[in-house]
């Protein structure tokens, strides 16, 4: 029963602390921790004994399997070795700077001071990922994070065994060299060995129930197996879940892909949360130890410090050389600007495997106490200093994340071409002899997927609220409010079966769920600018020639074609060749498409405050 209400009150706790940091802008990790540091000094409170096995086999595995399932595997490819930079070389470099201050100040062997620099030198993947998300950090500069923290537990995992074997005695350098060897391509054989297993049954498999199921065990029949013949179980599971995530949709029926993602964003949820409440918890039973031990406190305080501050730096340090830090963008490859190198340096917030490595370290070794309360100020200081610092920091230094405006241009330009491919398919499919699909009914769908791409592009007019695709989410969310309410009266007087009744109302509440997601993202990019560029680098010769000559001068401030024909014209574009000022295809007139067709000038641009993007009619390039 202690354990029951236990647990009850932990998530409790979490969701109460979670609505509330999200309710006033907080950040809730950091919140989190806070609260559990206060909590654990509390006498009533009993203590909450945080075991290494609770988090390596029962934490660990799935939210890194939640944070690679989230991941790129083409941008991890791409850009392999910064992130192996930082996921091995930091981590080796962090670990040797550490070992040789706390072997120095605490006059311990330096395999002891090794431990505890492999214990704090892996930044942690839920706590890069939840700050990463909370504030807006540029996505080049996530998907380094993310491609660092998933990878460094194992080399900091790997690093500490062998320091431990180094502090018996029993370890030489072949065996260390063996021991990362194994470890690394261990984990990866058993992670691609299983992501083809699961794969061969997520293809099989219809019932999202069965897939959904599969996928939450996925985690640990990747760590399990790597961990067995001493691989690296980080590794498996991280390079099982980047495959695959990658391949679900063509592997996964589209039930299965949703069930399993709110199933997934639950689940990480409520354990990201918990970690961080974990965390603040064990400081009273560390501070005790601690208390405890034979050092004093004058020698903790400064070891703590000087650790704390030898993280800091030496991160700062490896980061700061420009050509280590580089990325792929497209086909070419680009440094990050002084900025975002700064707030990647920053950004090495410790979490819960360092904790729980802590807890490893053997009972004979040197000062363990003072090293596992070394272990717990990074943690904390890190959490508290640099993750409540980062956005000031970010903001000082003009370091944007992505912009709802921005995205909502390239998802535009994506569902066009995704669109132009699925009508070549419909005309296919008319055109063949064997089709027997009527006319009229070819016709519709083609104007359903029309009306589908007009609502991406409606989205960037200056009255997206007032567009045709908004008039439709607004009346059709009235329509299903009394669909609902007439299905619930058919239901309450006891007319039709439950199970059809059910169906129904899980249909309704799908085409609703929607509409309401598509209604929300609509209002995010209302209130956005345009701040950063499109995502595509490809250009044209039209594109090229459109960047050598000034802007013509605009023949109209409107649409003179729109005002002729008593329509209102969604969004304006210009054309570069003579300056007709002409309506968005989301309009009814698509005055700037027709003048196009009629003359064969390639280029516009938008002609809307704050946009400076161009579209090739002819290429169909964005810039």
């Amino acid at each position: 029963m202690e354990l029951a209400v236990g647990l009850v009150a932990l998530v409790a706790t979490v969701l109460v602390v979670s609505a509330l940091c999200d309710r006033f802008g907080l950040a809730a990790p950091l919140v989190l921790t806070v609260v559990g540091i206060g909590v654990s000094f509390v006498p009533q409170i009993p203590d909450v004994p945080l075991h290494p096995d609770v988090v390596l086999l029962g934490l660990l595995p799935p939210l890194l399997y939640a944070a690679a399932s989230k991941a790129s595997l083409v941008d991890f490819k791409e850009n392999i070795r910064p992130i192996g930079m930082l996921s091995v070389g930091l981590v080796l470099f962090t670990a040797a700077a550490v070992g040789a201050v706390a072997s120095w100040l605490l006059d311990i062997p330096f395999a002891a001071g090794l431990a505890l620099g492999a214990i704090v030198g892996p930044p942690d993947a839920v706590a890069a990922t939840a700050v990463g998300r909370r504030i807006g950090l540029p996505r080049r500069v996530t998907t380094l994070l993310e491609g660092e923290s998933l990878f460094n537990d194992a080399t900091s995992i790997v690093l500490l065994r062998t320091a431990i074997a180094a502090i018996a005695g029993t370890v030489g350098f072949w065996q260390v060299l063996g021991s990362f060897a194994l470890s690394a391509v261990g984990g990866v054989v058993v992670g691609v060995v299983i992501a083809l297993i699961l794969r061969f049954l997520l293809r099989r498999l219809i019932d999202p129930v069965l897939t959904t199921g599969i996928t939450l065990i996925s985690p640990w029949l990747a760590y399990l197996p790597a961990e067995h013949i001493h691989g690296s179980g980080v590794v498996a599971v991280v390079v099982a879940g980047l495959i695959v995530a990658y391949k679900a949709p063509t592997d996964q029926t589209a039930i299965g892909r949703m069930s399993a993602r709110i199933n997934w964003n639950t689940l990480q949820f409520l354990l990201e949360n918990s970690v961080f409440l974990l965390i603040g918890l064990q400081m009273r039973t560390i501070f005790e130890g601690a208390a405890n031990s034979s050092v004093g406190w004058p020698l903790i305080i400064t070891t703590c410090a000087a650790v704390m501050a030898t993280v800091i730096v030496a991160r700062v340090v490896w980061c700061a050389p420009s050509a280590l830090i580089s990325i792929r963008v497209g086909e070419r490859s680009e440094r990050l600007s002084a900025g975002e190198m700064t707030v990647l340096s920053w950004a090495g917030m410790r979490g819960v495997v360092t904790l729980a490595a802590a807890f490893i370290l053997p009972a004979d070794c040197p000062d363990r106490e003072v090293l596992v309360f070394a272990a717990m100020v990074v943690v904390a200081g890190s959490l508290l200093i640099q993750g409540s610092t980062l956005p000031g920091l970010a903001k000082l230094l003009k370091v944007r994340g992505p912009n709802a405006r921005t995205d909502a241009l390239q998802q535009a330009v994506v569902m066009r071409a995704a669109i132009t491919a699925g009508i070549e398919r419909l005309d296919t499919i008319a055109a063949s002899p064997q089709n027997t699909v009527p006319a009229p009914v070819i016709d519709r769908i083609r104007d359903l997927a029309i009306t589908r791409e007009r609502s991406f592009w409606e989205r960037l007019g200056p009255e997206s609220n007032n567009t045709p695709a908004a008039q439709v989410r607004e009346i059709r969310l009235q329509m299903i409010e009394a669909e609902r309410d007439e299905v619930l009266r058919l239901r309450d007087t006891g007319q039709g079966d439950h199970e059809v009744l059910e169906q129904v109302l899980s249909n309704l509440d799908v085409e609703e769920a929607m509409l309401t997601v598509s209604a929300v993202r609509s209002e995010r990019v209302a209130v956005a600018e345009l701040l950063t560029p499109p995502w595509s680098h490809e250009e044209c010769d039209h594109l090229r020639v459109s960047d050598a000559f000034a802007d013509p001068v605009p023949l109209s401030e409107t649409c003179l074609e729109c005002i002729a024909d008593g329509d209102n014209p969604v969004a304006l574009r210009l054309c570069l060749t003579c300056g007709h000022v002409g309506c968005c295809d989301s309009s009814e007139g698509k005055h700037a498409t027709a003048h196009h067709e009629t003359t064969n000038h390639p280029v516009i641009r938008s002609f809307e405050s704050g946009e400076s993007w161009r579209w090739c009619y002819i290429d169909e390039l964005l810039k």
